[in-house]
């Protein structure tokens, strides 16, 4: 069965450009790594949880923030890897400096022995529309093509 989550495109208006906010795992796998990296706030629906409740559970792990504002529901997508993605949109505003991830241990460096700490994700940024597209996940620029439909605005 393939995997599923569950986030929040958060989206504002500054000077009349339409902007969404988009994360950037952490972890030495994407350090190195930007286009077609980030991804919404999200991540994994839980046995039995609604996809809803997912996607502010996520909001607050990643950003360190509880979830407020009205939503806009957004076609599911496919990732490639075959994990489906729900999501909703909100207007809202989110400082990337103040941003506090929860955090994951892994083995590092691999067959090392050593456990090491890391954010789930270690930074969020605001993107106009195009470059958000080119930095987003290439599945989930489905879910910005979507956002600046339902908000009847033309890419620019």
């Amino acid at each position: 069965m393939a995997k599923k989550s569950a986030g929040i495109l958060l989206y504002r208006f500054k000077g009349g450009i339409l902007e969404v906010f988009l994360v950037h795992p952490g972890g030495p796998f994407w350090a190195k790594k930007d286009l077609g990296a980030w991804s919404i706030p999200k991540g994994e629906i839980a046995e039995n949880e609604d996809p809803l409740d997912t996607a502010k559970r996520e909001f607050r792990e990643e950003l360190g923030v509880d979830f407020s504002g009205d939503l806009i529901p957004l076609t599911p997508i496919k990732q490639r890897g075959g994990k489906i993605v729900y999501a909703w949109a909100s207007e809202g505003d989110m400082d990337p400096d103040k941003i506090k991830s929860n955090t994951f241990e892994m083995e590092w460096p691999p067959k090392s022995g050593r456990k090491r700490e890391f954010p789930e994700i270690d930074r969020g940024e605001w993107f106009n529309i195009s470059d958000a597209k080119r930095k987003i996940n290439p599945a989930q620029s489905a879910l910005i093509d979507e956002l600046v439909g339902k908000l009847g605005l033309t890419e620019k």
